[in-house]
């Protein structure tokens, strides 16, 4: 293994962000420091990790001498570079175009820093979000720190690498396919993606016709994740749904669990299986009522997903220069970025329908929650693969062929809106994490939390330090 990381004897020690905001209160250590502590980290292990996008690190050992309020106040942390922070561009993961810093903070920013929590800058991306490893032939690719050679996942890989690395204890992600959950099973965290609405967002994701993106946070601990969710219901409330609440434990109920081991109509490896279903032996063990289910899922689902996910390729492509200005260079775009515009083009009138079945897919859902409180899946079909398996430059039908051959399971939830967490449960034969996820009905993110804290406990996650 070729693991990487920064923890060490320095503030930031091995801990959490609950473990620094305890420590900060106390008067045990200083923002300053912890800020001081944070970017050293950083510095150490970017080179190799390809994980920062822009960095602000002048500017936070300003901000660290007097920090804004709130319960995270001075904890370091990244955004993904897209979303809007005031003076800082949104470059999207392409070169493209040249971003000019943001005037101001977008609706997420101003809700995710309201918290406390004080930004070192960017991270990387796929380009636009597309790919579910971010390659890029100039901007580099992003690596996973677990294993050097192997991607770090998904569009949030740059926030989720550092996290991982210990750089710092918490970080930015969205999802729109799994990008939240994906790079916390590759990168053995904890990754939530909450239900649509719950969480503040900018008007671009508002206005989706399916509203597919949800931000959240990559952590290494439930605990961490937890306080976060705790902390911007603090900021901003969504009225229509129940509050998550402070969830500090595992839940006393028994659950209902629904196994599935294949989706779009792909099954899961043989060894990505068998991890699994070592899962749903576990909750046995723990009094859950497990049964092995098919997944609810039509067969138009992964048609529907790949027209509308290449549509929003197609409206970038289509209003780059009016969007971007005049550095707008369309010649610089992935062969998946144009690849998925391309198929957008071709499929344009079946769009409608697309549209009307992946609406409708919250109702049909719900119905299955009815029955289930949680379902089971692997969060990725099979292992980690090496960086340059989902390299855009391999041309678009080889590309989005592995990619949906990997991620099989993450995008039902983008569909339906319902909350789904990763959590880093098993290791493949390789030493490599590999993330499970259980998925829930719209609103039911205190329990998800209830039963991560309970897994957490009853089979500890694997720590890179200990590699």
């Amino acid at each position: 293994m070729t693991s990487l990381h920064a923890f060490g004897d320095d503030v930031l020690d091995d801990l959490d962000a609950v473990g620094l905001v305890e420590r900060i209160q106390s008067g045990t250590v200083s923002v300053p420091e912890v800020v001081d502590a944070a970017i050293a980290r950083v510095e150490a292990v970017n080179p190799d990790l390809n994980a920062v996008a822009w960095s602000a690190f002048d500017r936070a050992r300003v901000l660290a001498r007097d920090p804004h309020g709130g319960y995270f106040a001075g904890i370091p942390t990244f955004v993904k570079d897209n979303v809007d922070v005031a003076g800082m561009p949104t470059q999207q993961g392409s070169d493209a175009y040249v971003a000019r810093p943001a005037k101001e903070d977008g609706d997420f920013a101003r809700m995710y820093l309201a918290t406390g929590l004080l930004p070192l800058g960017k991270t990387q991306l796929s380009e636009f979000g597309f790919s579910a490893s971010a390659e890029h032939a100039r901007l580099g690719s992003v690596r996973s720190p677990w294993h050097r050679d192997h991607t770090a996942g998904a569009s949030s890989a740059g926030s989720a690498a550092l996290v991982a690395a210990g750089a710092v204890p918490l970080a930015h992600a969205n999802d729109g396919g799994g990008s939240i959950r994906i790079p916390a099973s590759v990168n053995g965290l904890v990754g939530l993606k909450p239900t649509r609405g719950r969480l503040a967002q900018d008007k671009m994701m508002r206005d989706m016709p399916v509203r597919i993106v949800s931000d959240g946070v990559l952590t290494r601990t439930v605990r961490d994740t937890a306080a976060f969710y705790r902390e911007a219901e603090k900021v901003y409330r969504n009225l229509a749904l129940a509050p998550v609440g402070d969830i500090t434990r595992p839940g006393h109920h028994r659950l209902t669990v629904a196994v599935v081991t294949e989706s779009l109509g792909r099954g899961a490896s043989p060894e990505v299986r068998e991890l699994a279903l070592k899962t749903a032996a576990l909750l046995e063990e723990l009094g859950h009522r497990v049964t092995e289910v098919d997944a609810p899922v039509p067969d138009s689902f992964r048609d529907d997903f790949l027209l509308y996910w290449s549509m929003l390729a197609m409206a970038i492509v289509r209003a780059g220069r009016l969007n971007q200005g005049r550095s707008w260079d369309a010649a610089k775009l992935d062969e998946l970025t144009l690849g998925l515009a391309r198929h957008c083009r071709r499929n344009a009138w079946r769009l409608p329908l697309s549209i009307s079945r992946l609406a409708r897919s919250k109702a049909r859902s719900a119905r299955f929650f009815e029955e289930y409180d949680v379902c089971l899946t692997p969060t990725v079909a099979t292992a980690t693969p090496l960086l340059g398996h989902l390299d855009p430059a391999g041309g678009y039908e080889q590309t989005i062929e592995r990619l949906m051959d990997w991620v099989a399971f993450t995008p039902v939830q983008n569909a339906t809106g319902e909350p789904a967490i990763s959590l880093p449960l098993a290791t493949t034969a390789a030493g490599l994490p590999q993330g499970m996820m259980f998925a829930a009905g719209a609103g039911r993110e205190a329990m998800l939390l209830e039963l991560a804290y309970e897994l957490e406990a009853a089979a500890p996650f694997a720590r890179i330090q200990a590699v």
